[in-house]
């Protein structure tokens, strides 16, 4: 039972040019999904690429990550694309851990570099909603 999946874009303050450019590169296979994205990054997304439709929710750091984790818990997020730096320390790492922990548990296709993500958004199909966890 495929149907269009939705995939949930963050990235860390160092990674939003990354993001930035990897949405630029993709953005008519991106037009295909529906997009969420945490506040900052969804808005930098917005200015690069404003033909996509991008649903934002607040920045990471302010509840974002969680409301993005109860998107995928709800069974709304068919994918996620989140650049995480790995170099920087983070004061919400705990919001990341279990974010990631939620892509894991739903089994969600997840990328977290900007490779991974290039190799998911050549097959769109691997991003549609499949069979999870009810």
């Amino acid at each position: 039972m495929a149907a269009r999946g939705a995939i949930a874009l963050i990235a860390h303050d160092q990674m939003k040019e990354e993001m930035i450019a990897f949405a630029r590169d993709h953005q008519a296979r991106l037009a295909q999904f529906e997009l969420f994205a945490t506040g900052t990054t969804g808005t930098r997304v917005l200015g690069a690429c404003p033909d996509l439709a991008i649903t934002c929710v607040k920045s990471g750091p302010l509840g974002g990550d969680q409301q993005i984790g109860s998107l995928i818990a709800e069974g709304r997020i068919s994918a996620l694309f989140f650049f995480i730096d790995p170099l920087s320390p983070l004061p919400h790492d705990v919001d990341v851990k279990a974010l990631t922990r939620l892509g894991v548990v739903y089994n969600i296709a997840m990328a977290l570099n900007r490779r991974t993500a290039d190799v998911l958004i050549a097959h769109p199909e691997t991003l549609e909603f499949d069979a999870r966890i009810e």
